[in-house]
């Protein structure tokens, strides 16, 4: 299960995904309603756990963003504004769950889970293919061409958010902040080694490379040429 953090915290964000992560769920945060907006209508996310307050866009006005374009990924709003007026507003601006602040993080998770579990199967995607190179969230496996190609847990990320915008150029600033999970460049070549070992391991020997480099701009898998 994927989920968004949408918190203008820093410190509160990062501690939310660390620990999502730790509990088995992938995990990415936006620090502000702006970036969370654009994040959240990537249908790869299967819960939101949006902050009420935030910076250019406020929580609620990112979750009836969402319904209004027929988005329905479960969203759990977490607010310090706890009166039943509040909630009752949060709810009806389209959110599944409200938990007011402090929180404990084991009630925050059991919610994140009580909301993957109802959300709709169909919805979820699961399997990303782009040509002949198959990847299954599920089992954890890819295939090329009918044969398991072994990818290590980072190598797996990577290609995976790479399938996920199959077609489109995703920029080093894209992968350091949600492979790496980095919100600034440390200036190291982390990204082109790890791009060159998952292109040995996709594309050698087959045909046709599926993994491009895109000069002065990232990468993009795609069936067909550079």
């Amino acid at each position: 299960m994927r989920v968004l953090v949408i918190e203008d915290d820093r410190e509160t964000a990062q501690f939310l995904v660390r620990a999502l992560k730790e509990s088995g769920h992938p995990a990415d945060t936006a620090a502000d309603g702006e970036t969370g907006l654009a994040m959240a209508r990537d249908s790869a996310y299967d819960v939101l756990v949006v902050d009420r307050m935030l910076p250019k866009r406020d929580g609620l006005s990112i979750i009836e963003t969402l319904r209004a374009e027929a988005n329905r990924t479960p969203a759990l709003i977490l607010s310090a504004l706890g009166s039943v007026d509040d909630r009752v507003k949060g709810l009806r601006a389209g959110g599944d769950d409200y938990l007011t602040k402090p929180y404990a993080f084991s009630e925050l998770l059991a919610r994140v889970e009580a909301l993957g579990r109802r959300a709709e199967p169909e919805t979820q995607t699961t399997r990303y293919a782009v040509g002949d190179l198959v990847l299954d969230r599920l089992s954890h496996k890819v295939t090329r061409g009918g044969e398991v190609v072994p990818l290590q847990a980072r190598e797996f990320r990577l290609l995976e958010y790479l399938m996920r915008h199959a077609g489109q150029v995703v920029t080093r600033t894209m992968l350091l902040e949600h492979v790496w999970d980095y919100h600034f460049d440390p200036q190291t070549n982390v990204i082109d080694v790890h791009v060159s070992r998952l292109r040995s391991k996709i594309d050698k020997g087959f045909p046709r490379p599926l993994l491009h480099t895109v000069r002065g701009a990232g990468y993009v898998v795609r069936d067909g040429d550079a």
